[in-house]
């Protein structure tokens, strides 16, 4: 027996998770975990639920990126630690590509992180403390939330405006700024909505967050991607659903007009049971604080695309108000 014995204060394995591990919540997997349906099998499942592009294998890095990536293994320079705020010349690129006519970005003004989730996580933490507000766009993606309170950091949403190309409400983000506002967060381009905004509305926003110094977080992850002509012209023509033309990122809102489809109480029982009949797979918009609107990823091949398309008019189809009843008379008949 150890002549250092001391008593023992615990006597189980009672471990007890942390302040922010309790407090942390996905909205997203929350949902989606609970849709527990099995997709048609006589059907392929098509997905457009995965924020990936890279799912369906026709998203491929350059070659040039490639033969970076394996110059860079075959010199042996970077097989040990690198630096906390990443490569310095990593950063310079990094500095040289953000600066414009207005801004002279500098290499030690970078910080590179591993994703946009870690830099978003970086920037919340380094701008708000508990019992202070961050302020997120509704509808939108659901980690801002997730990261905030799981700090114990208050969220509050200022509306987008599908009316009008989902343009931020400045009253309403106005509106939202009070004392303890840390941050503003600026999605551009817009997950879940695909949207851009114009220069004008973006030196309006500026104006708004620099009356009351507030900083902005930019989220501009989805710079530079287009795709979405196609599904909003086959979408367009399927009646009781409106969708809302993108500009940018791979994404797209579709209002989902539930008078037209009596048998649904909500989104999300639309999207459960178009799973089930026709395999195709689309988050509720309960899952970015907007709902009544499905998101779908654009981003799959053309083809299935189509396919996707063509059966959520099938199903919109058979579900419409105004033939319910033809096609249950058909049943009965028959």
């Amino acid at each position: 027996m150890s002549k250092n014995s001391r008593k023992n204060f615990r006597n189980n394995w009672n471990v007890e998770a942390s302040l922010i591990a309790k407090r942390t919540h996905n909205p997203i997997r929350s949902i989606v975990e609970n849709i527990v349906v099995e997709p048609n099998p006589d059907k392929q499942l098509i997905a457009l639920s995965i924020g990936d592009p890279t799912t369906f294998g026709n998203l491929k890095p350059p070659k040039e990126v490639i033969k970076a990536v394996h110059e860079s293994i075959d010199s042996q320079l970077y097989n040990g630690y690198a630096p906390s705020t990443g490569y310095k010349e990593a950063r310079q690129a990094v500095a040289e590509y953000s600066s414009n006519e207005f801004t002279n970005v500098q290499f030690k003004d970078v910080v590179l992180c591993s994703g946009c989730s870690s830099a978003l996580d970086l920037c919340i933490t380094a701008l708000a403390r508990e019992g202070q507000n961050i302020i997120i766009p509704r509808p939108g993606f659901s980690i801002y939330r997730t990261l905030a309170e799981g700090l114990g950091i208050t969220v509050k949403s200022y509306n987008l405006q599908p009316e009008f190309g989902w343009e931020i409400d400045l009253n309403d983000l106005e509106a939202q700024i009070d004392e303890s506002t840390a941050a503003i967060i600026i999605n551009n381009p817009s997950n879940p909505c695909g949207s851009v905004f114009s220069r004008d509305h973006l030196l309006d926003i500026l104006q708004v967050a620099a009356k009351y110094y507030v900083p902005i977080i930019a989220d501009e992850i989805y710079e530079h991607m287009t795709h979405a002509l196609l599904a909003y012209e086959l979408l367009s023509k399927i009646s009781g659903l409106k969708p809302i033309m993108p500009d940018g990122a791979m994404y797209m809102m579709v209002h989902i007009d539930l008078p037209s489809f009596p048998e649904f109480d909500s989104e999300l029982q639309f999207v459960k049971t178009l799973l089930a009949e026709e395999s195709v797979f689309c988050l509720p918009g309960q899952c970015f604080d907007y709902p009544s609107y499905m998101r779908l990823v654009i981003t799959i091949p053309k083809h299935l695309l189509e396919e996707a398309c063509l059966r959520i008019n099938e199903f919109c189809y058979r579900h419409h108000a105004k033939n319910l009843n033809n096609i249950n008379n058909s049943v009965i008949v028959n």
